[in-house]
């Protein structure tokens, strides 16, 4: 076969295509043509006579799989009418490859070929279901608590019995008791939840050597893709198949490792070299996407992290312009700033909307920034996650204030009526709708009159009046309490913030964030409309949610997180929020804050062209108003990099981060910002903490990130006190009391 388009590659490229035998390591910075690496190296196996079938090559998103499937195809000779040779069915996710050859060999693990899929929402119904049936309470042991602590336990091949051996509390032992009948009722079931889809073919290759060999004999050459963020799992799997021809090529890049809350583990690139001592290294260091200065910039920060392996970006582009940082008031100052440098940039450069991608730490963030869109007029879409007030807890708690405002909305009262949980279903819901359909009444005027109705069974009745109860007493403190007053006691007479807490997963914390982060809008609200009512907010909201019907084809500028950026290039860049405690997000150990700095690195490196780096020097957090500092990002980038207002403020900051040697919690001292206000907020830092000289080992406390921990190590005296807190899920966290405003609870 002609290799002709082997001329497409730079050196560097060419070296990693061409060295097929024995393992590999290909080092790809952001935008160095990584996915062109992988499809021309199968290109060149095919072309050197590799049958087609031999080569597994392995990606984590089906939009990664599709364009390698289609890019190899064109490289082979396929034409635009799907003429010529195809690349067959070994390329894809490693759930759906696996999956497939579980279907194959599902016998001989006691499975039926048709074996049934179960998601998310049908494991935790099945947790739910063995949990009931052993009478164990939900509030006790959370549900989806016990499914995380089963996921996470599966993909670090934890089995239950090996989870019960290393049980510490009765939480951990009921969740090995419940882990193993959930394992017990798949099985009956003929199914298999998504996680399986990994750990069953390590079962099944461990367990029959034929079928090991089988597959290993299949696939003689194996490419993978975004190797930084396997798993232990996938790490495994990779292991056994590569055993006997040893022809693994790995591509992936260390600095852009940002996935470890989901299981990734960065050890695994890093430790390439020791698993494979014979392994070719190649270093894909030229840049195609970004200008000099971006490159520079994102090489200055990455370097101070520890553990990387050695890598420097560079790039034949011209040098472009500084990144520019902006210094805000406040997080609605951030973005009408945004808002205005976008208009700016797109008249100034002739760019398109689409050219521009605001990029985010947290889904909370994105309130203030979809409110300055709405109201500066400019389009937008929000990408990886749904519009802030689209969001079910969001629309929750905003059905409740829209029932307790227009007690008629019968759309705010089905949705809500059984929410939080109250035992009230669809049947009791019918007999409901029913009567007040008879009587002409909206549903919740029909909840007082529920003893008329016979055939609802005395429990519902009355949880029915309770809510109606709960409607009507706000309903007569809407006119005495502010709207910020109101909105904060139904929160907590609803128990929403406290069952998040007590769930304690990664989603349950993006909920709690996002009810946070929407009473911080209200308390801004309050502020900003001092005579305001709960009606004048519900307007407003209503006009930032009913803009949010913008076409995502349509020329719009985009919004999302960081984590969701991976992988895209915009010509222009915003990467906003960059205060301490938000990004870097909370109080971080070093290798916390190293993938946030990767997270920092990542973001950066998105962008072609410009970056804009935004900060505010207030946020309202937690519903109250705080005075931030400037991340300690800022300060690791070369000041000659930079073109800011404010110079003397990142200066100051670059001065104390480098006096700084722990990489914990150390939230600067806030004067660096000038000014009478900020001049107080240390004083009143100080006066505010309860967990100084009363604290010990053994002393319950909480923080605003993490929630409820227990002291177990102290180090250190006065300014310098450290504590080791141990918070739910096992998570150890050092923290500075000076900083760290922990609230003793007993």
């Amino acid at each position: 076969m002609n290799t002709d388009f082997l001329r497409d590659l730079n050196p560097a490229q060419l070296s990693a295509v061409k060295s097929v035998e024995g393992p590999e390591l290909v080092l790809a910075g952001a935008g160095s043509g990584k996915t062109k690496v992988l499809t021309y190296r199968v290109a060149y196996l095919v072309s050197i006579g590799v049958p087609i079938h031999n080569i597994l090559s392995l990606t984590f998103t089906n939009k990664a799989a599709n364009e390698m499937k289609s890019r190899t195809e064109k490289l082979l000779g396929m034409d635009e009418n799907g003429n010529g040779r195809r690349f067959g069915s070994w390329i894809g996710t490693f759930h759906s490859l696996f999956g497939k050859i579980l279907r194959m060999e599902a016998d001989k693990l006691g499975y039926t070929s048709n074996y049934s899929i179960y998601d998310e929402e049908d494991s935790l119904k099945l947790v739910k279901q063995i949990l009931r049936e052993r009478n164990l309470s939900e509030e006790v042991f959370v549900p989806a608590g016990i499914r995380w602590q089963i996921s996470r336990s599966k993909n670090g091949l934890v089995l239950p019995s090996q989870l019960e051996q290393s049980a510490k509390s009765r939480l951990d032992q009921v969740t090995a008791e419940v882990y193993a009948a959930y394992e017990e009722r798949l099985k009956k079931s003929n199914a298999m939840d998504f996680d399986d889809l990994l750990i069953k073919p390590i079962v099944l290759l461990n367990r029959d050597r034929a079928t090991l060999e089988k597959y290993q004999n299949k696939f003689r050459f194996i490419l993978v893709d975004e190797y930084q963020d396997t798993n232990r799992a996938q790490y495994m799997l990779l292991k056994l198949l590569a055993e006997k021809h040893r022809n693994l090529c790995v591509v992936g890049d260390d600095a852009q490792s940002i996935y470890s809350w989901r299981g990734a583990d960065l050890q695994n690139i890093l430790d390439f070299q020791s698993d494979y001592p014979d392994a070719k290294v190649v270093r894909l260091e030229q840049n195609y996407r970004s200008t000099g200065k971006i490159l520079k910039a994102a090489n200055s920060v990455i370097v101070h992290n520890q553990r990387k392996l050695d890598k420097e970006l560079w790039t034949e582009n011209h040098e472009g312009d500084k990144l520019s940082v902006l210094e805000c008031e406040s997080d609605r100052d951030e973005g009408y700033k945004i808002v205005q440098r976008i208009r700016d940039e797109s008249i100034k450069d002739k760019l398109q909307l689409k050219d521009f991608v605001v990029l985010f730490r947290t889904n909370s963030q994105s309130r203030s920034l979809e409110e300055a869109f709405n109201r500066g007029g400019i389009p937008y879409i929000i990408v990886g996650g749904v519009a802030f007030y689209k969001r079910k807890e969001i629309k929750d708690l905003l059905a409740y204030l829209k029932l307790i405002v227009n007690p008629q909305d019968d759309a705010s009262f089905l949705r809500i009526v059984n929410f939080p949980a109250r035992g009230i279903g669809d049947v009791t819901i019918d007999y409901v709708r029913s009567f007040a359909s008879k009587e002409q009444q909206p549903l919740l005027a029909i909840t007082e009159r529920v003893d008329e109705i016979v055939e609802i069974q005395p429990r519902q009745k009355n949880q029915l009046k309770q809510f109606a109860r709960l409607v009507n007493k706000y309903n007569k403190l809407k006119d005495e309490l502010s709207v910020g007053e109101l909105s904060r006691s139904l929160t907590d007479e609803l128990g929403i913030i406290r069952s998040l807490k007590d769930e304690n997963t990664v989603e349950s914390q993006n909920r709690m964030d996002n009810i946070q982060e929407f009473l911080a809008g209200i308390a801004e609200f309050q502020s900003e409309s001092p005579e305001g009512t709960l009606q004048d907010f519900l307007a407003e909201v209503s006009l930032v949610a009913d803009v949010d019907r913008w076409d995502t084809k349509r020329n719009s500028v985009t919004l999302m997180t960081i984590h969701a950026a991976k992988g895209l290039e915009f010509p222009v860049v915003f990467v906003s929020g960059l205060e301490e405690g938000l990004f870097p997000l909370g109080s971080k150990e070093q290798d916390e804050l190293e993938e946030e700095r990767r997270l920092f690195y990542v973001a950066i490196t998105r962008a072609q062209k410009k970056v804009y780096l935004s900060y505010a020097r207030q946020r309202f957090r937690f519903g109250k108003l705080s005075y931030e500092a400037p991340s300690r990002f800022l300060a690791e980038i070369e000041s000659d990099l930079l073109d800011q207002e404010h110079g003397t403020r990142i200066s100051q900051q670059r001065s104390l981060w480098e006096t700084t040697s722990t990489f914990n919690s150390l939230k600067p001292s806030l004067d660096v910002f000038g000014g009478t206000e900020t001049q107080e907020e240390p004083r009143q830092v100080e006066k505010d903490r309860t967990a100084g000289p009363h604290i010990k080992i053994g002393t319950i406390v909480e923080h605003q990130f993490f929630g409820e921990g227990k002291v177990i190590e102290m180090s250190g005296k006065g300014d310098n006190e450290r504590v080791v807190v141990l918070f739910g899920a096992n998570q150890k966290k050092q923290l500075m009391v000076r900083y760290a405003n922990l609230r003793i609870v007993r």
